[in-house]
C-alpha cells in the first residue's frame, strides 16, 4: 500500500459542535461532544481538550474529525468520532480546524 492509499483509509470530515458538556466519569478530564457532520448526522466523541478550551467557547466551532475508525466506549459515553487536535509547547491539544467556513460533513483530502 502506498502512504497515498493508507492516508485515503481514513474518512476524515468537518463538523460543528452542537453542545458539550463535562464528562464527569472519564478517568481523564474531557468533554462529551455533539457534532454535526452533515448529511452523516450527528455523532458523539468524547474529547481530551479541557486545558485550552469551555464547553461554551466550544459551542459553534468547526472542527476535524475521523468519522471511521469505529465507535468506543469512554466511561460509558459512546465516541463514535476522533477529534483532532495538535499539542502546543506545553502538550495542550490545539483543535484543527478549517480557516473559513466550509459544508458540514466535507471530506478532507
Amino acid at each position: 500500500m502506498t502512504p497515498l492509499e493508507a492516508f485515503q483509509l481514513l474518512d476524515l470530515r468537518v463538523g460543528r459542535i452542537l453542545k458539550a458538556e463535562p464528562h464527569e466519569k472519564a478517568r481523564k478530564p474531557s468533554y462529551k461532544l455533539w457534532i454535526d457532520l452533515g448529511p452523516l448526522g450527528v455523532k458523539t466523541s468524547s474529547a481530551q481538550i479541557t486545558a485550552l478550551y469551555g464547553p461554551e467557547e466550544l459551542v459553534g466551532r468547526l472542527v476535524v474529525c475521523a468519522v471511521n475508525l469505529g465507535v468506543r466506549s469512554v466511561a460509558g459515553f459512546p465516541s463514535e468520532v476522533l477529534v483532532l487536535g495538535v499539542p502546543d509547547e506545553e502538550g495542550r491539544v490545539v483543535l484543527l480546524t478549517p480557516e473559513r467556513p466550509v459544508p458540514l460533513g466535507g471530506r478532507v483530502f
